[in-house]
């Protein structure tokens, strides 16, 4: 074999879980189709993600946290509301403030370049982990006893496990003939960062437009992190507008409670879907992340998700070798399958409903929606409910994600 773990994918996903691994003494090879140049650009480009306190738990047991952690914003409270473009937020919001938990923030704001260097300066510091970038694989085949994919200079690796890690359109599952179940939102999501005049004071904001949610998150140095979601249509719009058209879209559903603001860095766009694989591993096999399932990104889960995976998939595979059996074994990968397939599927429903329930003007609906949320901000127990759902605290959690070493 040339490692334990063959992990096609070296986005965020990818090295986590060799991390992991490596943690408790398996090694892995991360095939990557980016150089590590590209992946390693320090410029600041827009793109950051709200991490879960769990997520930032193991993240810390990993070793990474320590490096990045002076760059994370925390977040604080959360302000949800339910408004109009052109109008800002309704005077009806809920309210969701940390103090209402023992543990402290509800997760952090972390910028993609922060986090993805990092990750691989740990790889590269492993003796356990390999990294072959920029690399491609052409075909993989499932055997008995490995797994064997090939690449595109010719190479042929061997390990007991492959893992996809490489997105929603993942070549690994495609290449087992995994199939998905899901359908498109029509909607497209528009992401940016912005810097402003007034301090957001680590508060997050979640507002609920008729096209789609727009939320606004904390970011170091007076700047948050914009995603937007607009009907397809619309967004390729705005998306086609020029810097200055595109922040005069903004500006009205933006609203001026942190005085003017300013575009800084890169633009992009993301068409929404939902997409679940229909199987999350088999023999010699399992998906991770979003090669696993893709959901609406309106609860801010997506990373969040892909680490639970990881954290699940590293002990399912560090316990079975510690008790000396096959890691590749059908019985064994199914362990993680049916450990993350429940938690998944709750979180995909979940924010399908929302995201159907909210994102529209339909008067009937949206008197229920001010009273669910006015019932809801009436409520402590169900404040502190949906605050530890959004601090990745309830569920059965792996050990990393509980902040212990597997």
């Amino acid at each position: 074999m040339d490692a334990d773990i063959i992990i096609v994918g070296g986005g965020l996903n990818g090295p986590a879980l060799a991390l992991a691994l490596a943690s408790g003494g398996l090694s892995s090879v991360i095939i990557d189709a980016l150089p590590l140049a590209t992946r390693r650009k320090p410029a600041f480009d827009g793109r950051a993600y709200a991490l879960a306190l769990t997520s930032v738990r193991m993240l810390d047991v990993l070793g990474i946290w320590p490096v990045v952690a002076t760059n994370a914003q925390p977040m604080l409270d959360i302000k949800v509301s339910d408004g109009k473009p052109g109008e800002g937020a309704a005077s009806l919001f809920v309210h969701f403030d940390h103090n209402e938990i023992s543990e402290g923030p509800m997760g952090y704001m972390l910028e993609d370049r922060t986090l993805r260097r990092a990750l691989l300066d740990a790889v590269k510091a492993s003796n356990l982990i390999t990294q072959i970038a920029p690399a491609r694989v052409l075909a993989q085949e499932i055997h008995s006893s490995h797994a064997e994919v090939v690449l595109d200079d010719g190479r042929t690796l061997r390990g007991r496990v492959l893992v996809g890690c490489d997105g929603r359109r993942s070549g690994v599952a495609l290449r087992a003939s995994i199939s998905r179940t899901g359908h498109g939102y029509h909607q497209t999501g528009l992401v940016c960062a912005v810097s402003h005049e007034q301090s957001h004071n680590g508060v997050a904001y979640q507002q609920f437009m008729p096209s789609g949610p727009l939320a606004i998150l904390p970011l170091p140095d007076n700047r948050s992190a914009i995603v937007w979601t607009e009907t397809s249509t619309r967004a390729a719009e705005i998306n086609a507008m020029s810097d200055k058209d595109f922040m005069a879209e903004l500006r009205p559903r933006f609203g001026d409670f942190l005085g003017k603001i300013k575009l800084v860095g890169k633009r992009f766009s993301y068409p929404l879907d939902l997409t679940i694989a229909n199987e999350f591993a088999r023999a010699r096999l399992a998906l991770v992340g979003d090669a696993a399932h893709g959901i609406h990104y309106l609860a801010g889960q997506g990373l969040n998700l892909g680490l639970r995976d990881v954290a699940a998939l590293a002990e399912v595979l560090l316990d079975a070798a510690r008790r000396g059996e096959d890691i590749g074994d059908a019985l064994v990968l199914a362990r993680y399958s049916q450990w993350r397939g429940a938690d998944v599927m709750a979180l995909a429903v979940s924010t399908d409903a929302i995201n159907k329930l909210f994102s529209n003007d339909n008067p009937v609906l949206r008197a229920m929606r001010v009273a669910g949320l006015g019932m809801v901000n009436a409520l402590p127990s169900a404040r502190r409910g949906f605050i530890r759902e959004a601090a990745g605290l309830s569920g059965d959690l792996p050990r990393l994600l509980k902040g212990q070493a597997i």
